[in-house]
């Protein structure tokens, strides 16, 4: 049976530990990134990933943010701190009401504006997305910090289609596909890495984290543009306060404990 689940009110995250068991563990996502106490680690190096345009095929309102869906067996990312070949499935992000607050991950406590999510399965290990989820080792998610600057021209397509999907359960194909490279930082070999979680329920600690040192610029304009979905399918109203826009959609920093 499926749980109901929000970002806001009865069913946010401050709820989800009582809602789903993994919610409350020592291993979740995100966390605050509090820099004088990473630790260089030498042995590891840069990631590789080569992602095949044609076939993002798909964008949609899941009614938590929107969602890209790619037939990533041409798509792969590897090195870094990865031992195996992890496919891509789909991005998403996460943002916030303002330009000054959004992101899931903070850096020395400093929230960003937003944060994109690059959402990969192991399939070394796995027969499929579905197989991996829950399993320790299988996924990995690159984490892109966003911050408000001059207009970022790669982000274009993918918002130009959000008013194709404005509502939850709405969605629309990418015509000519789209390259999720053009919206990674263009110095990506500084990260951060960390084992941790998925940040929306289940919240299964089946994660590696690669979080980007170097935010990426978008304009406020287009941020302005993600607070335009909806919550709420077309025949829904908003339910106990909780707002019909989609905004504020992150869940706070959880606790470090030893890792």
């Amino acid at each position: 049976m499926s749980v109901d689940w929000s970002h806001h009110g009865n069913t946010g995250p401050q709820h989800w530990p009582g809602m789903f068991k993994d919610a409350g563990g020592h291993s979740q996502s995100p966390v605050d990134i509090v820099t004088g106490n990473a630790k260089h680690d030498p042995s590891l190096g840069a990631l590789t990933y080569k992602y095949n345009a044609a076939k993002t095929k798909e964008i949609s309102n899941t009614g938590h943010s929107f969602h890209v869906s790619v037939d990533g067996q041409e798509s792969l990312l590897t090195g870094g701190p990865l031992q195996h070949k992890y496919q891509l499935d789909s991005f998403h992000a996460h943002w916030g009401s303002t330009d000054t607050v959004g992101s899931e991950h903070t850096v020395d406590g400093a929230s960003f504006a937003a944060e994109l999510h690059l959402v990969h399965w192991n399939r070394d290990l796995f027969k499929s997305f579905t197989d991996a989820v829950p399993e320790k080792n299988g996924l990995a998610v690159l984490g892109i910090l966003l911050s408000v600057g001059k207009e970022n021209p790669a982000w274009n397509k993918i918002l130009d289609l959000f008013p194709k999907i404005t509502h939850k359960g709405m969605k629309t194909g990418i015509a000519g596909g789209f390259d999720p490279t053009g919206l990674l930082p263009e110095n990506t070999r500084d990260y951060y890495t960390y084992p941790g979680s998925l940040t929306t329920p289940p919240c299964y600690e089946s994660v590696t984290w690669t979080v980007f040192k170097q935010p990426v610029e978008l304009s406020s304009d287009q941020m302005a543009r993600f607070r335009k979905l909806m919550f709420i399918g077309d025949k829904e109203t908003a339910k106990g306060g909780a707002p019909a826009n989609m905004v504020d959609n992150y869940r706070p920093p959880q606790p470090l404990y030893d890792r």
